[in-house]
């Protein structure tokens, strides 16, 4: 009879049930949908970038060829059927207009090749082939080179960081080819030929499964998120309507009832584990069923169903848990209500919902530790990503229990000393 209590009460706030439930739907299509072009190949959507040529040589030819060729931008050399110029590159990318230009200095092509024909000159004279080497007539000074880069001041510093590297690599491959080229012509060995590809490469080695290779994507990294959130927003509802009781006198008339208030406890851990259930099995219906059609990858759970579904139970009763002792402590429902969403939006960013605690500084990658979401996130993530067992989640869904069952204590404790002052 106590959970029957709790689904009526349930049952007359249709309203908050149904935003309960289609709120977390809305978010997780959201947040996803905006998200999955991260974790698509960038080709599918290429960064425009202006391209300011002050060098008209073959050092900015192969930059252009380089960068069109590449699959992360799509190069713009004029506005308006007009050349672009670097104030007017400046202009347009401060105004946020496209999001970087490159700007290539003049005379770059000579001055690149003069400079290594002088090093080149110097070290051929020094191994003894000075007599059969026609020395340059004046030393040339030759400056330094920049090539500025422009960016829009609202970019990313990792897009910054990784855009910079990616031009820095390009240009050292076109110095480290003009120098065998210098090379060959000085010794007079015209058919030589120099192997230019890089000795050291990279490879991803990438888990499988089945002989297949498991690759994250936007899917698989928001749906867990984001049902968790769901699960903990649980909190207001439960804690807003433990104060009902108590405010409407609810409560003292079940003190009265020949059963102890753990049994009162029972029947809303079952009811709202059962409102969190249906919560994760909508949210992975969605990810299943719906995101195929809008252009999202499909969420597979093949073999993983299960072992998600106690990550779900157990990151359920942790909400439970912490609904309760929020309920217990709060006198009023403008109490519980503002502090259990602040709390349950706290708990999700230090618990890495939004942004990755790897990315985190050191002392919020501590306090994340503390976070119940942030264990139920990395017990989703060890059966979805890293196909872990049953015995490997343990420990952390061991962690959720704890939590439960110390939230509840506390809110028992509270509640009989209160009640006997």
């Amino acid at each position: 009879m106590s959970i029957v209590k709790e689904f009526l009460l349930l049952k007359r706030d249709l309203g908050g049930l149904v935003i309960l439930f289609i709120m977390p739907l809305v978010l997780v299509i959201t947040v996803t949908l905006i998200q999955d072009s991260t974790f698509k190949a960038v080709s599918e959507n290429k960064i425009q970038i202006l391209l300011v040529d002050n060098d008209k040589g073959s050092v900015s030819k192969t930059v252009f060829d380089n960068l069109e060729k590449s699959q992360l931008f799509t190069v713009v050399t004029q506005i308006d059927g007009k050349p672009i110029t670097e104030e007017v590159a400046r202009e347009n990318v401060y105004k946020g207009k496209f999001q970087l230009a490159i700007v290539i200095p003049k005379n770059l092509s000579t001055d690149l090749q003069a400079k290594i024909d002088q090093n080149v000159e110097n070290i051929v004279s020094k191994m003894g082939f000075s007599d059969t080497i026609a020395k340059p007539e004046t030393s040339k000074i030759i400056q330094q080179k920049e090539v500025k880069l422009y960016f829009d001041p609202a970019v990313q510093l990792s897009f910054k960081s990784s855009v910079m590297s990616s031009i820095d690599k390009m240009i050292s491959q076109i110095e480290t080819k003009s120098i065998y080229t210098t090379f060959q012509n000085q010794l007079g060995e015209e058919n030589t030929k120099f192997e230019q590809k890089s000795f050291i490469t990279f490879k991803e080695i990438i888990p499988k499964v089945n002989n297949k290779e498991v690759l994250p994507n936007s899917v698989q990294h928001n749906v867990p998120a984001w049902t968790l959130f769901a699960i903990f927003f649980i909190v207001i509802p439960l804690s807003i309507n433990i104060v009902k009781e108590k405010s409407q006198g609810t409560f003292v008339r079940l003190l009265t009832n020949p059963v102890s208030n753990l049994v009162v406890i029972i029947g809303k851990t079952v009811t709202y584990s059962a409102i969190c259930m249906i919560q994760f099995y909508m949210m992975v219906a969605v990810a299943i069923f719906l995101f195929p059609h809008i252009g999202l990858p499909s969420l597979n759970v093949e073999g993983h169903l299960f072992l998600m579904s106690v990550v779900a139970l157990f990151s359920g009763f942790a909400a439970i848990g912490f609904g309760i002792l929020l309920g217990t402590i709060a006198s009023t429902q403008e109490q519980s209500a503002p502090f259990g969403a602040t709390s349950v939006i706290i708990l999700a960013a230090i618990g890495g919902v939004w942004v990755p605690v790897f990315a985190m500084p050191k002392i919020m990658q501590l306090i994340a530790k503390s976070s119940p979401m942030n264990w139920a996130l990395e017990a989703f993530y060890d059966v979805l990503l890293r196909n872990v067992s049953f015995l490997e989640i343990i420990p952390k869904i061991s962690l959720l229990f704890l939590f439960f069952i110390i939230t509840t204590c506390i809110a028992l404790f509270y509640d009989k000393k209160k009640r006997t002052v």
